[in-house]
C-alpha cells in the first residue's frame, strides 16, 4: 500500500529535527565514463539529499537527462541506466527540496535548448529574491516548467540580450540573491559558481586530465581524484579544453560560509579549508566540556551526528566516552506507513539504547544541535526506562534562534525551541537533568582560534546571531520563504 499524501506531510513534519541537508552536485569534463563517475560522486554525496537524483551527459553531439526519485544507489548502479547516458562530460545532482515541491519534475540537472545552443544546471542553495524574479519572468511571458527556483537562473540565462553564454550568466547572476553554488555544462564548457560570500560550498578536483567540481572532496576521494582546491567566494570557473580559468565579476566581498557545514553538513571526512571537518567537530566537542563540564560515569553521543563531539568532550574532561546508543541504519525513509501506531514508537525506529552500560549511571549526552526538541526529548526518556540514574544534555553548537533562507530545510522561527523558550524551559520541555550550549565565542575559538569579530563575523551563522549576510526579499515576516510551489497551487509533499 502506497503512502497517502497526508501521511506523507505527517511524517515529513515529524522528521524534521535535523537541519536538512541541502544538496549535493557534482560534474566532470573529458572522461570517458564521465556518467559512472558523477554516479559514484553522487554516491559520496547522498547524505546532502535523499529525495531524488539526477544525471545529465553531453556526447559532443546531443544532451542525455536521466531522472530518479530515491537514492543513486537504487538507480545509477544499473549499468543498462548508465548506458543510457553516453559522453565524456556530464554533472548530476542529489536533491533535498528547500524550494518547489517533491516530484520528478523538479529532479535536477535541468536542461534547457536555448538559442545559443543547449545547457543544463545543478544548484546547491537557495535564492532569496525566486519569487519576485519568477513574478516578473512570468508577466514577460516566460513559461516554468517546474517548481523549483533554479529554473529562475536558466530563463534569466535564456532572458539575457548578451552574445556569449558567460555574459548571459554573468547577467543572470547579478539578477539573484541568496546562497548558491552552480555547476553549468553547454556544449564546449563545464562551469562552477559561488555566491558572492561563499555560503554553499563547491570545490575543484583533477583526475588525470579530468577536471571535477563537486560539493566536498568526498567526492573526489571516490574516484581517486586529487583535490586542487575550494572555489572562491564570487568566483566563476570555466574548464574547456583541458584548460582552467577563472573570473570574479562581483564586487569583492569577505567569504561566510555556513557554518553548519563545519557543525554538521560536509561528511566527516571531507575537507574544509583543508582540515577535516571531524577535526573540527571534536574541537566543538573539546570546547563544550571546557564551558560546562559535570561529573558524571561517562560521555554518550547521540550518533551518528554528534560521535566526533562526544569523543572530543570526553577527551577533554578525561572521561569514558560509552555507546549508550546504537543506531538502526537500516531504516528508510519511508519504512512502514507512519500511522499513529507506529509514530509512537518515535526515536526507537531509529535507536535503542545499550540498558546494561546505561543502567544506574548518571550520562553527558552529546549532540551537535538542538532544533524542535522533539527527538531529544524521546532519547532523554528511553535512557530514563533504560535505568539511567541522571541524563545531562550537552550541545556542541550555541542556540538555534534563526532559520535559514539560503538552502537549509529547517522549521520555522517559532517552532524553534531555543527561539520561545529559555535554558530552563528548554531543559524542562525535554526532560533532561540539565541543559548546556556551546557558547558563540567557543564555537569561533573551536574553528579558527579566536573570538567572533562582531564588526565581521567570519560564517554565516545567523542561526544564532540573526545576522544574515543577505536580507531575504521573499521572506516579508522574517519568518521562513514562501515555497514556489504555492505558485502552481500545490503544497510541498
Amino acid at each position: 500500500m502506497k503512502t497517502s499524501l497526508i501521511q506523507k506531510k505527517k511524517l515529513k513534519k515529524y522528521n524534521k529535527d535535523k537541519l536538512r541537508e541541502e544538496c549535493g552536485i557534482f560534474g566532470i569534463s573529458n572522461h570517458e565514463d564521465a556518467s559512472a563517475m558523477v554516479a559514484l560522486g553522487l554516491h559520496a554525496l547522498q547524505h546532502r539529499g535523499q529525495e531524488g537524483c539526477g544525471i545529465v551527459s553531453y556526447d559532443g553531439k546531443n544532451y542525455h537527462s536521466e531522472k530518479r526519485q530515491g537514492l543513486v544507489g537504487d538507480h545509477f548502479t544499473d549499468p543498462k541506466i548508465l548506458e543510457k547516458l553516453p559522453g565524456n562530460f556530464s554533472i548530476g545532482h542529489n536533491r533535498y527540496s528547500t524550494t518547489g515541491e517533491t516530484s520528478l519534475r523538479n529532479i535536477q540537472p535541468f536542461f534547457a535548448d536555448l538559442h545559443m545552443g543547449g545547457l543544463s544546471i545543478a544548484h546547491n542553495g537557495n535564492l532569496t529574491n525566486a519569487l519576485f524574479l519568477r513574478n516578473n519572468l512570468v508577466k514577460e511571458g516566460a513559461i516554468f516548467r517546474t517548481t523549483s527556483d533554479t529554473e529562475t537562473i536558466v530563463q534569466l540565462v535564456a532572458k539575457s540580450k548578451r552574445e556569449r553564454f558567460l555574459d548571459k550568466l554573468i547577467d543572470a547572476l547579478f539578477q539573484i540573491q541568496g546562497g548558491y553554488s552552480l555547476v553549468l555544462m553547454t556544449n564546449k564548457k563545464l562551469v562552477g559558481v559561488r555566491d558572492p560570500f561563499g555560503i554553499r560550498p563547491l570545490v575543484i578536483g583533477k583526475l588525470k586530465n579530468s577536471y571535477i567540481l563537486a560539493s566536498e572532496t568526498c567526492a573526489l576521494d571516490i574516484i581517486g581524484a586529487t583535490f586542487i582546491r575550494e572555489v572562491e567566494n564570487g568566483e566563476i570557473v570555466i574548464i574547456e579544453n583541458q584548460d582552467l580559468k577563472s573570473i570574479k565579476p562581483f564586487p569583492k566581498q569577505k567569504s561566510r560560509p555556513c557554518i553548519f557545514e563545519y557543525i554538521y553538513f560536509a561528511r566527516p571526512d571531507s575537507l574544509i579549508n583543508n582540515v577535516c571537518a571531524y577535526e573540527y567537530r571534536k574541537k566543538l566537542g573539546a570546547e563544550l566540556a571546557k564551558e560546562t563540564d559535570i561529573q558524571a560515569d561517562f560521555v554518550v553521543p547521540v550518533p551518528d551526528s554528534g560521535v566526533p563531539a562526544a569523543l572530543g568532550y570526553a577527551e577533554q574532561s578525561n572521561k569514558k566516552f560509552e555507546l549508550g546508543l546504537i543506531r538502526n541504519h537500516y531504516v528508510g525513509r519511508t519504512f512502514i506507513e507512519p500511522t499513529q501506531n507506529i509514530r509512537s514508537l518515535g526515536v526507537k525506529l531509529k535507536l535503542s539504547s545499550t540498558r546494561t552500560i546505561v543502567k544506574n549511571k548518571s550520562i553527558i549526552l552529546i549532540d551537535d544541535s538542538l532544533v524542535r526538541g522533539t527527538t531529544c526529548n524521546k532519547i532523554v526518556k528511553m535512557l530514563y526506562e533504560s535505568g539511567a540514574k541522571e541524563v545531562h544534555v550537552r550541545i556542541a553548537c550555541p542556540e538555534i534562534k534563526y532559520p535559514d533562507f539560503y538552502g537549509v530545510d529547517m522549521p520555522t522561527k517559532d517552532e524553534l525551541l531555543a527561539y520561545k523558550k529559555s535554558n530552563n524551559e528548554m531543559c524542562e520541555h525535554i526532560k533532561a537533568k540539565s541543559l548546556k550550549f556551546l557558547s558563540l565565542e567557543g564555537l569561533y575559538k573551536a574553528l579558527i582560534g579566536e573570538k567572533r569579530n562582531n564588526s565581521y563575523p567570519q560564517f554565516s551563522d545567523h542561526y544564532f546571531t540573526g545576522d544574515y549576510p543577505i536580507k531575504p526579499s521573499d521572506n516579508l515576516k522574517g519568518f521562513k520563504v514562501k515555497q514556489l510551489s504555492l505558485l502552481s497551487g500545490k503544497s510541498n509533499n
